[in-house]
């Protein structure tokens, strides 16, 4: 059995040995390997989604939808019309596929579009108990209805920006 001053004395001659530099280094450089894995992940992340196209492209289609359901008689339909035009106007300007970004744009506003009419259509105690009952299915078919027009709005509008951009052989 060891006394505690045997104990104390050899843990302080352990604390003072020096650490050898090339430990350090292959800590650094670990390190910095990290990081520049994480770079890049993060690098190709920023290219496959773009926050502030996504944000941009839900401000449009919440206005697109807003114009679309204002038109007379065709309202409903309208909603579609401007979704379909957002797609196609981000499709016809930006210059690279933004494909996710339009597409989640689309299904969140359509989604809430859907839930929000339902609530404003009817009587606000029926519409409570109808959102109660089916609100995920109405959301989630607005959100898909919207994706889909949205989407196929934006692949026109990259079809024009190529046919006009392309050269003539």
């Amino acid at each position: 059995m060891q006394r505690s001053d045997e104990v104390e004395r050899s843990r302080s001659t352990l604390d003072e040995i020096p650490s050898t530099s090339s430990d350090a280094d292959t800590a650094h450089s670990t390190a910095g390997a990290s990081d520049g894995r994480m770079a890049g992940t993060r690098r190709r992340l920023g290219n496959l989604f773009s926050v502030k196209v996504f944000l941009g492209t839900l401000l449009l289609a919440v206005a697109g939808m807003a114009v679309g359901g204002a038109i007379p008689i065709i309202g409903f339909f309208g909603r579609f019309a401007g979704l379909f035009a957002v797609g196609f106007l981000v499709g016809l300007v930006a210059s690279r596929r933004r494909y996710l970004e339009v597409g989640a744009a689309g299904a969140v506003a359509s989604g809430l579009g859907f839930l929000l009419s339902t609530l404003g259509s009817a009587f606000l105690p029926v519409a409570a108990d109808l959102l109660a009952r089916y609100g995920v299915a109405i959301a989630g078919g607005g959100a898909v209805a919207g994706m889909l027009v949205v989407v196929l709005g934006h692949y026109f509008g990259r079809d024009l920006r190529d046919g006009v951009t392309r050269d003539i052989d």
